[in-house]
């Protein structure tokens, strides 16, 4: 079976850099850890009472997520991340210490599940900055706040705004400083203080350095960074941190000389992916191909690059992927491949999320 290994001990020394970082920039930081999806045993290897000591708050953007990181350790402060649903205002409640809100009739619903739980439940109002994703429109910000401010078991404790995910807006230094023009106006027009200025995502890390965000942004949501080392930014190492966090090793369950084209009538059944060489190759050119055992169920080959540059994607089935070795020679001579070897790859972002979400898929934490 295909494995997918997650090298622990480095995520865990990027997350304890992050946390001394942002420690001596003044700013508080939730860890993101949604590409995990919930995983119990990533939530025990990983966030161990060393690593998460000094993070603010553990967030993510599925309540059977929160609900697993409670079990893991039910002291841990938690933040969902995605505006919630009204229907469970309740668990938003029971599993998360803060949440980002957008919508006035899920906050009431937060504030009578809090009333209930006898606890008051603490909300950052995200603000619509041009990313056109979740946030409250900029004209409608100080009517939405005031509703918001007369619930008793609400705490407004920030404002913040979502850019880079969807269209990929960049978090100029001009957006984030509206976060904090619209923050003191807040607090001149209602006489209420809003600790947080959640405007700083992993894309953002990089403007740090360069001063390209204000001051006064003072609160951080990073998962990719942490986990990856790089920003979305430019994609490119930040700072210390390690890259090589994970790999994923495929097994050559097939290995035979076969032709480069398909042979008979192409018709419109086909359920796979596949690599055009019609306009490039010969009816007759023959080249070793490999077949590996993982598919599109587990993840998009898009989304990984194999180490071995030598090595090119044929296509791709629902549980098999066929790869181009080439000559398959050594400079020897000698065969390079064999039935039975793994094909390593790299990985981005939603490849790691779509391997931990298979469960056809042995994952291995080193």
């Amino acid at each position: 079976m295909a494995e997918l290994i997650i090298h622990t001990e480095k995520i865990k020394e990027n997350i304890k850099w992050l946390s001394n970082y942002f420690e001596s920039k003044n700013i508080h930081w939730s860890l993101i850890t949604k590409v995990f999806s919930g995983d119990k045993e990533f939530l025990k290897h990983v966030l161990t009472e060393d690593v998460i000591k000094k993070i603010n708050t553990v967030g993510d953007s599925r309540l059977t997520s929160l609900k697993n990181l409670r079990e893991v350790n039910p002291d841990m402060k938690t933040i969902y991340i995605k505006p919630p649903a009204a229907i469970y205002a309740e668990d938003v409640v029971k599993y998360a210490d803060t949440s980002l809100n957008t919508s006035f009739e899920t906050i009431e619903a937060l504030d009578k599940a809090a009333k209930k739980a006898g606890v008051k439940h603490k909300v950052i109002i995200m603000v619509e900055l041009g990313e056109l994703r979740e946030g409250v429109q900029r004209e409608d910000l100080i009517s939405f706040y005031q509703k918001v401010f007369n619930l008793n078991n609400i705490d407004v404790i920030g404002i913040g705004s979502n850019l880079g995910c969807m269209y990929g807006v960049e978090p100029s230094y001009d957006k984030l400083l509206q976060l904090y023009l619209y923050r003191e106006l807040i607090a001149e027009k209602f006489d209420h203080n809003l600790p947080l200025l959640s405007g700083g995502t992993s894309i953002t890390l990089p403007m740090i350095e360069d001063d390209r965000i204000p001051k006064q942004i003072n609160h951080f949501r990073v998962g990719e960074a942490a986990f990856f080392g790089k920003s979305p930014l430019d994609d490119k190492q930040f700072k210390e941190l390690h890259t090589d966090t994970f790999e994923f090793n495929a097994n050559i369950i097939e290995l035979e000389v076969k032709n480069l084209l398909p042979e008979g009538i192409i018709s419109d059944a086909n359920v796979g992916h596949t690599t055009n060489h019609a306009d490039s190759v010969g009816a007759s050119e023959k080249s070793h191909k490999a077949i590996l055992d993982f598919g599109l169920l587990d993840v998009n080959t898009e989304d990984i690059t194999c180490k071995d540059r030598n090595i090119t994607l044929v296509g791709v089935t629902s549980d098999m992927t066929v790869v181009d070795l080439g000559k398959n020679e050594e400079k020897n001579k000698e065969t390079h491949y064999r039935v039975g070897d793994t094909i390593t790859f790299t990985l981005n972002y939603m490849a790691v999320a779509r391997l931990l979400n298979s469960k056809f898929i042995d994952k291995k934490f080193v």
